[in-house]
């Protein structure tokens, strides 16, 4: 484990640590059971096919080749997107008090690496004013890479002078970690806030 001293910088992911997102918050209102809600992600709409809008590929020119692969779909595959907002469950409120316990103690560099369309982060940044709270975030669809691309983290890195020894990084996806991990970043997978609050004081971040 990485020196407590070391540590300067702390990143975190935003969807599933800091924000609650689901699409079965809208997902079990499309469909009428469990099973064809489980087909259609496994299926059609699947977490790979959300994860290249996430890399960058325009929301339109997704829904339009997913609806003439999948036409008998077609009223569930633009409620994606078109219905996004209700896939937010709100903010994942114990992970924000530890955030803002971390803007207050004023000793850490605080930035966000997250998967995210460039087409829908907008709602989240007027939806959530803890978000301010970051130097900067690194949104994967504006710069048309995601992790667990290293690339991604070479460029926060970059853009605000990290030292990867000298940052942890906080996610909930094991891939994702272990991406950090792998460029030398500290990395906390992600299990819950008081899981979250032991890693941080154990690394010397939390008081």
């Amino acid at each position: 484990m990485t020196k407590a001293k070391t540590i300067e910088t702390v990143i975190f992911d935003l969807g599933g640590v800091l924000i609650d997102w689901n699409p079965e918050y809208l997902f079990r209102e499309v469909f009428d059971d469990e099973e064809k809600m489980r087909h259609f992600f496994e299926e059609v709409c699947t977490p790979q096919w959300n994860i290249q809008q996430d890399a960058g590929r325009p929301l339109a020119q997704a829904i339009e080749e997913k609806v003439r692969e999948f036409p008998e779909y077609e009223p569930a595959i633009r409620a994606y997107y078109g219905r996004w907002e209700e896939m937010l469950g709100g903010a994942i409120e114990d992970s924000v008090r530890l955030l803002e316990r971390l803007h207050a103690q004023n000793g850490h560099r605080l930035y966000a690496l997250t998967n995210w369309s460039q087409e829908t982060f907008p709602i989240a940044w007027e939806r959530y004013d803890f978000l301010r709270l970051f130097e900067g975030i690194v949104v994967s669809g504006q710069e048309k890479l995601a992790k667990p691309d290293p690339r991604i983290y070479h460029t926060l890195l970059e853009r605000y002078k990290v030292r990867a020894e000298t940052a942890v990084f906080i996610d909930d996806m094991e891939a994702n970690v272990e991406a950090a991990r792998a460029l030398g970043i500290e990395a906390i997978h992600f299990r819950g806030a008081g899981f979250l609050e032991e890693q941080l004081k154990g690394l010397g971040v939390l008081g």
